[in-house]
């Protein structure tokens, strides 16, 4: 199942005040913050790269043969100042893109 494209753009109406922005990648879509690779929107579900911000999430396969992720819960989704932060934090955890040639 693919995610739909009103999900996405849900998601990103909910973290908007962030530099976002959700890419198409193999029918389903990466989600960056500033640049910064920070999850996946697979099956209308967000998932997050691991990091300190996100221990103790439930964790899920975004496809088959992915190594586990944190799986953003329906509850944070509603709550727009919790998403904000919890996924400027993952990008903070996580190291800078390399610069591209």
């Amino acid at each position: 199942m693919a995610t739909s494209r009103q999900t996405v753009d849900y998601l990103l109406e909910q973290l908007a005040p962030l530099d976002v922005r959700a890419r198409a990648m193999f029918g389903e879509f990466g989600l960056y913050c500033e640049d910064t690779f920070v999850g996946l929107i697979c099956d209308d579900t967000l998932f997050l790269k691991p990091t300190p911000v996100t221990e103790g999430f439930d964790v899920g396969e975004p496809y088959p043969g992915a190594k586990p992720h944190p799986i953003v819960d329906a509850d944070l989704l509603e709550d727009p100042d919790r998403l904000q932060e919890l996924v400027r934090g993952t990008a903070e955890a996580l190291p800078a893109p390399r610069p591209r040639r």
